[in-house]
């Protein structure tokens, strides 16, 4: 599947040339290859690409893979996750992207309590106001944040947002623009006061220009694997 690198590369080098073009240090930004519904054989050669980042929706498609591939993999769970799935995962994944209601944070505390665990942790934030999409919304997001940061057993170490689909890139751009601004704005009313923060947007329709407006995590699957099977 010689694709597969071509894809690769092509996608590496546009985020290198998006970042550049911005002034930006391209090792600044992780690409997570978005690998829900591929087979664990096209995720093997991806690996042996060079790839260690990795992005699954579904718990158990997720723990299924995590016992199949190489340790060294960092997996990042991305998509919606439900209350009583998080015990599946909770320990074996580097990240959860899609933390999006206060409850939810609260039960991920509970359980990483429970187990002596510290996860780290991305807020969902629905900037598009997406009827569809799940996410805190941009005028809720500062009183769950304030009630969140402070739970046990978590790490809040930045945002994560998914913007509309759309044919022109460019009119997702507002959307990355306004994720980066709640996280400055965090920064500005001391409340966030880390070293760094992970903002993850950005995926195969509209990666390049997220990395223009900040992203230091894209979600790429097509772009790298090719169209999905949904027949899975």
């Amino acid at each position: 599947m010689s694709y597969l690198k071509n894809n690769l590369e092509e996608v590496n080098n546009i985020i290198k040339e998006h970042a550049v073009k911005v002034s930006r240090n391209p090792e600044d930004i992780t690409l997570v290859a978005v690998s829900k519904t591929k087979p664990v054989e096209m995720l093997k050669e991806v690996y042996d690409l060079g790839v260690r980042d990795f992005g699954e929706n579904y718990v158990q498609e997720l723990v299924d893979k995590i016992n199949q591939l190489p340790s060294d993999i960092r997996w990042h769970m991305i998509g919606h996750l439900q209350t009583n799935k998080i015990k599946y995962i909770i320990d074996k994944v580097y990240m959860i992207h899609s933390v999006d209601t206060l409850h939810l944070a609260q039960a991920i505390s509970k359980e990483a309590v429970k187990r002596n665990l510290t996860v780290k942790i991305l807020l969902e934030v629905n900037v598009a106001d997406e009827e569809s999409k799940f996410g805190l919304t941009k005028e809720n997001f500062l009183e769950n944040y304030k009630e969140m940061m402070n739970l046990p057993g978590i790490d809040i170490l930045g945002l994560m947002t998914s913007a509309p689909y759309i044919e022109n890139m460019e009119d997702n751009r507002q959307y990355f623009v306004q994720l980066r601004s709640l996280m400055i704005d965090l920064i500005d009313k001391g409340l966030y006061n880390k070293d760094n923060y992970y903002l993850s947007m950005g995926m195969t329709g509209d990666y390049p220009v997220a990395v223009e407006e900040g992203a230091t995590l894209v979600r790429v699957g097509t772009g790298i694997f090719g169209a999905r099977n949904y027949n899975i």
